[in-house]
């Protein structure tokens, strides 16, 4: 047999060589991400909140605070990043390492519904978001500053109509389902009213008190001390029943809009790309204290569900059928791309 020239075999030994590199060096990556994720974590957490304190998401970060740290043996911070209706959070927390020391606690309104509602949403929580945990549903009510002559819903929306545009009503985030349901019960309902923004959930309980807005659709927990002192009103509850705290108050579907039966889900999700044994044991972790009942009575104190997923296979899927039923309801209230 006729010897091939040494040029010819060095060359054909190349490419296996380089597959070799590209193994060892996938190899030693994979070794590299195995032993990150079983020793995470190694330092502070970071759960950035979209909005400000005293709203319902940051109810229900604190709440879980304590045992998140305690079942992964760090520090946990809470960072509230409010602004832009919390797309500021979302676009830290998409563009963050994803090593998971960086968490986002989010929402109905800044995963799903502010991607809809603006034109240049920066980006995609579908793609650049990985779900790790639907945590809560919380409560919210439909409430009235005094000034307004209303007991019962029936009776805001005779007065309302009686002064098209003249009452002004409060939003957190121009994306928010306190936006969405008051424009849904605008049309429904037939009456025009003034959306008042303001920069967190705080704030709007502020304007309230202070009658610069005189309506608002808000969590139940920061308004129950004012409703009981009679400074605020409630007028109907946006939840699946009646509320524990206020059981004489009903909820706006035996008010006649079942639609609006559903109120806040919240979730904590991770920068896309981190490590699934990360996801994994962060996933593990919230779940168990989800499952203890003196987080279960504390969420209920606050007007919160406990909803927990059963896995983050099953939250992604929860987050991509809750982006398909929202968005269309956005587009043919004609909310789709209006900011």
């Amino acid at each position: 047999m006729q010897e091939k020239p040494a040029h010819v075999v060095r060359k054909a030994g190349r490419p296996r060589l380089a597959r070799w590199a590209c193994w060892a060096a996938a190899a030693a990556l994979l070794s590299g991400v195995g032993a990150h994720a079983q020793n995470y974590p190694v330092r502070p957490i970071r759960v950035i909140v979209p909005f400000s304190p005293g709203g319902s998401t940051d109810f229900s970060a604190r709440i879980l605070q304590p045992g998140l740290a305690d079942a992964l043996g760090q520090p946990v911070v809470i960072d509230n990043r409010p602004g832009a209706g919390g797309n500021i959070a979302v676009e830290i927390a998409a563009r963050a390492v994803p090593d998971g020391y960086t968490l986002l606690f989010g929402n109905v309104g800044t995963i799903v519904l502010n991607p809809v509602l603006f034109k240049k949403f920066p980006i995609d929580p579908l793609r650049d978001l990985t779900c790790i945990n639907i945590v809560s549903d919380v409560s919210s009510m439909l409430v009235v500053h005094p000034l307004i002559p209303a007991a019962t819903l029936r009776e805001f929306i005779d007065y309302a109509k009686a002064r098209p545009g003249k009452i002004n009503y409060a939003v957190a985030s121009v994306g928010s389902m306190a936006r969405l349901g008051m424009e849904f019960l605008m049309q429904k309902a037939g009456i025009q009213l003034t959306m008042i923004p303001y920069k967190g959930a705080a704030d709007v309980v502020i304007g309230l008190l202070t009658g610069d807005a005189v309506v608002a659709f808000v969590a139940v927990p920061p308004v129950i001390p004012h409703i009981k002192s009679g400074k605020l009103r409630g007028l109907a509850a946006r939840a699946s029943r009646r509320l524990d705290a206020f059981p004489a108050l009903p909820t706006l579907s035996e008010a006649g809009f079942p639609e609006l039966g559903d109120d806040s889900w919240q979730g904590l999700y991770v920068t896309a790309g981190t490590p699934a044994p990360i996801v994994r044991k962060l996933h593990a972790a919230i779940a168990k204290i989800l499952r203890d009942p003196r987080i279960a009575e504390s969420m209920r104190a606050g007007a919160a569900t406990v909803i927990n997923s059963d896995s983050p296979e099953s939250c992604a899927a929860f987050t991509r059928s809750q982006t398909e039923f929202w968005a269309k309801m956005m587009r043919q209230l004609g909310l789709a791309g209006i900011q």
